[in-house]
């Protein structure tokens, strides 16, 4: 899991002058902000991201088929505008959300990014911000679970939010506890 801090860190150090860039800010705040697991973000089609109620909402497709639909936060609405904007998708609804990069190009081709690619592509970032957390795909769920509950949210609406069946799989995402151990730690004074 990342600290606020170091998932603030991390988003900010990410050039978004670039396709690539700005697809890379959406995929990880999508994760970060909508619980979302990697293979759920990454089977995602344009159209999964849509407007009701002038809000953006999110599409996800999720284990065992499971249909899962949430409103974005607002942060996370601005990046998925801007990456489907700035990249042009608008005009292929059915295409892949979520694309690999042409290469030699700099630019997104049609074909949708897999796992080892996201995996690897976190990997960079955290590395070019230098992130010391080891962190991989399922990082981001923890942190955006964890922030949630450190900031009021209960732990019933984040089982919700993830699509978790029960509160027992959404506690193991929970790692408020780390930072008691950690201040309790910090109370040996020699």
């Amino acid at each position: 899991m990342l600290a606020p801090e170091e998932a603030r860190q991390l988003l900010d150090a990410i050039d978004v002058s670039t396709p690539v860039g700005l697809r890379d800010r959406a995929l990880i705040g999508l994760m970060v902000y909508s619980f979302a697991r990697i293979g759920a973000a990454l089977t995602m089609k344009v159209e999964d991201a849509y407007v009701q109620n002038r809000r953006l909402w999110v599409r996800l497709r999720e284990k065992g088929g499971k249909r899962h639909e949430m409103p974005c936060h607002h942060t996370l609405e601005a990046w998925l505008s801007a990456y489907i904007e700035g990249c042009g998708l608008s005009g292929d609804p059915r295409g892949p959300l979520f694309r690999t990069v042409a290469r030699g190009t700099g630019q997104l081709s049609e074909r949708v990014m897999v796992q080892a690619d996201a995996h690897a592509m976190i990997r960079r970032r955290a590395a070019a911000a230098s992130i010391a957390t080891r962190i991989g795909n399922h990082t981001f769920r923890a942190t955006g679970i964890t922030a949630y509950l450190k900031n009021g949210g209960t732990l019933e609406k984040a089982a919700t939010m993830a699509n978790h069946a029960s509160t027992g799989t959404t506690q193991l995402y929970d790692r408020r506890s780390d930072e008691v151990s950690l201040d309790e730690v910090e109370r040996v004074l020699i």
